[in-house]
């Protein structure tokens, strides 16, 4: 059933027009629209079926659209039958991974963010610099897991300022921090002010590892938060990114909700509402987004405004594998 079908069937028609503020920017990062391009790439490229280790990102639409294209997501690598392709997820893997792809002669295509490449290089060099590594994030994401594995014996993790008081390191003197790529910005600041608390030589990374987009998102969050009755978030309840932008609205005294889609909006939260402010996590597709609207407008919500807080022009380049990929395309329909 379509959006407008689904509005229709209501009984009760909206009264006077309440505000919708739009956030931008919204919606899929570089990193994701980079990852997503890789599978589809390959698939209209070297035809399904392809494999994928774990989520390419976290969102069950975008998931769902490439495994009715032949995609096969699958766990693990072993799971994958010898010789065959398989793409890596934008979370990125550890070497452990990587070498169980080696030895099972894996065509790999590895879709890792860039930035989150950045923490992985970032987690290598200060290993072999000899120091104790404290990795700020939440130990059971598919990124963390990741970069643990780039220097497991050297690296503990930390999701609160609290767990900072545990830490037990060598020498407190030689200690350097890195974080997840999705975090809150200011749950992040908390525990990197509790880790220099403890550890006053402590290092960190050249420049922050929280990506571009989660940051913008947030800060375009905080500045609506005060304005929004009710802040709705497109998302999957397993992407980080959109959970810290649940929990930045709250932290703030903003009501606010992690929706996969229209169909989970309560009608309840609408009651009394005057102005919804409206954003998605950065693997969430703007179609969602766009439903969202129109659902918003059938329950009288039909002042929409779309507030931009900052610009985003980011891209990131493709690997190699599908850049090749793609050149050698018009070649073979040429031949056709």
């Amino acid at each position: 059933m379509s959006v407008k079908e689904e509005i229709d069937t209501e009984t009760n028609a909206p009264s006077a027009e309440k505000t919708l503020l739009l956030l931008k920017p919204r919606g899929f990062c570089a990193g994701v629209v980079r990852a997503i391009d890789i599978v589809r790439i390959a698939l209209e490229a070297f035809g399904p079926p392809i494999y994928v280790r774990k989520e390419i990102v976290h969102n069950r639409f975008v998931v769902e659209e490439l495994q009715g294209k032949g995609a096969i997501f699958v766990d693990n690598v072993e799971e994958v039958p010898n010789g065959e392709r398989v793409i890596y997820s934008a979370h990125g893997v550890s070497p452990e991974v990587r070498e169980a792809s080696e030895r099972r002669k894996l065509r790999v295509i590895d879709a890792t963010c860039p930035l989150v490449t950045k923490v992985h290089v970032e987690a290598v060099k200060f290993a072999k610099e000899g120091y104790s590594l404290i990795l700020i994030g939440h130990r059971d994401h598919d990124e963390v897991i990741g970069t643990l594995g780039e220097a497991p014996i050297v690296t503990q993790v930390v999701g609160s300022p609290e767990q900072v008081k545990n830490l037990v390191v060598p020498d407190p003197n030689r200690v350097a921090y890195l974080t997840q790529t999705t975090l809150s910005l200011d749950e992040t600041r908390d525990i990197i002010a509790a880790l220099k608390n403890r550890f006053p030589n402590i290092t960190g990374p050249a420049a922050q590892d929280i990506c571009y987009a989660t940051e913008n998102r947030q800060v375009a969050v905080k500045e609506v938060a005060s304005d929004a009755d009710l802040l709705l978030v497109v998302g999957s309840d397993n992407s980080s990114n959109s959970n810290r932008l649940v929990e930045v609205a709250r932290n703030l005294g903003t009501s606010s909700h992690l929706i996969d889609s229209f169909r989970n909006i309560q009608p309840e939260w609408l009651e009394g509402v005057k102005t919804i402010a409206l954003t998605a996590g950065a693997s969430a597709p703007e179609c969602l987004v766009q439903e969202v609207v129109e659902f918003l407008g059938g329950k009288g919500f039909g002042n929409v405004q779309e507030l931009e807080v900052m610009p985003e022009n980011v891209r990131f380049g493709l690997p190699p594998e599908i850049v090749q990929a793609i050149a050698i395309a018009p070649a073979a329909a040429t031949t056709n």
